[in-house]
C-alpha cells in the first residue's frame, strides 16, 4: 500500500509517519514544500500550488491513500486561509483528477466547533461556530474534503499532548517555560526545582480536550487502512474535558518546579481567547465505532512523556507554524 503523508515534518505528521512505518507492505513515498528537502521524492505546496501542479505530483506518487497532517496554527489570517482552507481544496482537486480512488484522510480541529457549552460534549452533528480565523479557515478545509466526492474522512482533533509537542501549543510552551525556569534556578542557586521563581501566565481557567499524539496518529493510521467507507467526519480527542490549569499544575510537578504559578489575565496570548473559548470537549464516541479506536494514553502519561522528551518540539521543519498541531484555545496563555 502506498501512503503518501503530506506535513510529515511537523508534529502530528512525524507520529503518523512513526506509526506506519510499523506497517507491513507498506510504502511511503516523500513529500515536501522544497524538493531538495531531506529525503523528499516529491515537491509539494498546499498552499501555492496549482491544483494542476499538484495532479501531477499525486500522479507521480500513485497513493492508494493520502494522510494530510499541513495546516497553520498561526501566522496571519492570509497563511490561515492559504494553508488550512485553499490547501485542502487543492488538493481534493488534484486527487480528483489523478488519484479518484485513493482514500483521503485530513486533520481538522475540534476549533472548528467553536464554544462549547459547559458540560456537553459535541458530537460530529454538532453545530460549528468557529471564533477566529484559525478555527474559520479549519471549518472551510474540512468543507472542501467532506464536499469533494473522494473517499474522505475528517478527524477533528482535540489539543494534541505528548512527546515533541511544539510550543506553539500550551503543553510546549508551558513545558519550555518550565525548562527555563529550572535552568535558571540551577545556575543561581545550584538546584533544578524552581523554588522561589514565578511563573506567569494568562488566563488558566478554560477547559480544554487533551488527547496524545500518539493517539491521534493511531486514529489517522486506522482510518487509512479501514476497509469500506467511513463516516465524513470523527472526533479524535481525550474525551474529558481538563480545566488547563490542573493540566499546568501537573507538568508543573512532573518537572519538579518548586515556585509559584501566577495566572495573569493581561499576559501575552491566549487570555481573550480563553475567556470566549470556556469550553472544548469532543464525543468521541463515533470513532469507536467507525475505527475501533479509543485513546490509549492517560492524561499523565502524555506529560510524562513531553516532559522526558527533553524539549518541545518546533512545529513543521519546513514551514514554521505549518502543522496541524491544535485547536483554538490551547495556545500558550
Amino acid at each position: 500500500m502506498r501512503i503518501l503523508v503530506l506535513g510529515r515534518t511537523g508534529y502530528l505528521g512525524r507520529h503518523v509517519v512513526a506509526h506506519l512505518r510499523g506497517l507491513p507492505d507498506t510504502h511511503l513515498p516523500e513529500a515536501g514544500r522544497s524538493s531538495t528537502g531531506a529525503g523528499a521524492d516529491l515537491r509539494v505546496d498546499l498552499a501555492a500550488d496549482s491544483p494542476d501542479r499538484l495532479a501531477k505530483a499525486m500522479a507521480e506518487a500513485a497513493p492508494d491513500a493520502v494522510i494530510n497532517c499541513a495546516g497553520a496554527t498561526g501566522g496571519d489570517a492570509v497563511t490561515l486561509a492559504e494553508v488550512n482552507a485553499r490547501g485542502p481544496a487543492a488538493l481534493c482537486a488534484a486527487l480528483r483528477q489523478a488519484a479518484p480512488r485513493a482514500r483521503l484522510v485530513h486533520l481538522g480541529s475540534a476549533a472548528e466547533y467553536g464554544p462549547g457549552e459547559p458540560g456537553t460534549k459535541v458530537t460530529e452533528t454538532a453545530a460549528t461556530r468557529p471564533l477566529g480565523p484559525y478555527g474559520a479557515t479549519k471549518l472551510a478545509g474540512t468543507a472542501a474534503v467532506t464536499a469533494s466526492g473522494l473517499d474522505a474522512v475528517v478527524l477533528r482533533v482535540g489539543n494534541p499532548v505528548g512527546p515533541g509537542a511544539p510550543p506553539t501549543g500550551l503543553p510546549g510552551r508551558v513545558a519550555a517555560l518550565l525548562r527555563e525556569a529550572g535552568a535558571a534556578t540551577a545556575t543561581a542557586t545550584g538546584t533544578g526545582t524552581g523554588t522561589g521563581t514565578m511563573l506567569r501566565l494568562g488566563d488558566l481557567s478554560a477547559y480544554r480536550d487533551f488527547v496524545d499524539v500518539r493517539d491521534v496518529a493511531r486514529a489517522a493510521v486506522l482510518a487509512v487502512t479501514a476497509t469500506g467507507p467511513l463516516p465524513a467526519v470523527l472526533n479524535i480527542g481525550g474525551g474529558e474535558a481538563v480545566r488547563v490549569r490542573d493540566l499546568v499544575h501537573m507538568l508543573a510537578r512532573r518537572a519538579g518546579f518548586g515556585g509559584r504559578i501566577e495566572e495573569d489575565t493581561g499576559a501575552a496570548g491566549g487570555s481573550a481567547r480563553s475567556a470566549a473559548v470556556s469550553w472544548q470537549c469532543s464525543d468521541i464516541t463515533a470513532a469507536g465505532e467507525a475505527l475501533g479506536w479509543r485513546p490509549s494514553y492517560t492524561l499523565e502519561e502524555s506529560l510524562a512523556a513531553l516532559w522526558a522528551h527533553g524539549g518541545a518540539g518546533t512545529g513543521d521543519t519546513d514551514a514554521p507554524g505549518r502543522d496541524a498541531t491544535g485547536t483554538e484555545g490551547d495556545r500558550a496563555p
